[in-house]
């Protein structure tokens, strides 16, 4: 290797030197530590929703969804419509990617009529991927939304109770497993 050659490439680890120190202290280029539901959580959450369903005497259809929206897993109980397998789900996308209880929004309880059309609007043109009925429920673990339950089958109101239902079993299962 010539003298010129090396001396190019010093200067050029010097010039790159302090940009690695400038990378380093911008945001990292991956999430580690990150909470994340898996499989057995979601079975867990839907056998507390199918348990709390039964006990109101409902047939519903129960989804379980990542963060991310992405189907986990999905019963339909015995004489549950299956019409509303397709709505349990779109509750749980929205819970999930809205990172908030489904219902009429805003969530606040704060009269919008032209956000709640807005929100409708979009519903459709989402090709039904978003919904504003009650009865989709985050779920919230060390303050991160890890995914979502929803629930078809029901009135607005049980099915959010039902999806509750769900999210709570699987919290206290956590707590035992701490």
């Amino acid at each position: 290797m010539s003298l010129s050659r090396i001396v190019l490439v010093l200067v050029g680890s010097l010039i790159a030197s302090p940009l690695v120190v400038a990378q380093e202290k911008k945001a990292p280029l991956v999430t580690r530590e990150r909470v994340q539901l898996n499989l057995a959580g979601a079975e867990t959450a839907l056998e507390g929703a199918k348990k709390k369903a039964a006990a109101m005497g409902l047939k519903s259809n129960i989804a379980v969804v990542d963060d991310g929206g992405h189907l986990l897993a999905f019963a339909r109980m015995d004489g549950a419509r299956p019409a509303s397998g397709s709505t349990a789900l779109t509750k749980a996308v929205s819970a999930a990617t809205f990172r908030q209880e489904t219902g009429t929004l805003p969530a606040k309880g704060e009269p919008d009529a032209l956000l709640s059309l807005s929100i409708q609007n979009a519903a459709t043109a989402s090709g039904g991927k978003i919904t504003t009925l009650k009865g989709g429920v985050p779920i919230i673990v060390d303050g991160q939304v890890i995914g979502a339950i929803g629930i078809g089958g029901g009135s607005g109101e049980q099915d959010a109770e039902v999806a509750r239902a769900g999210v709570e079993a699987l919290l206290e299962a956590l707590k035992g497993k701490k």
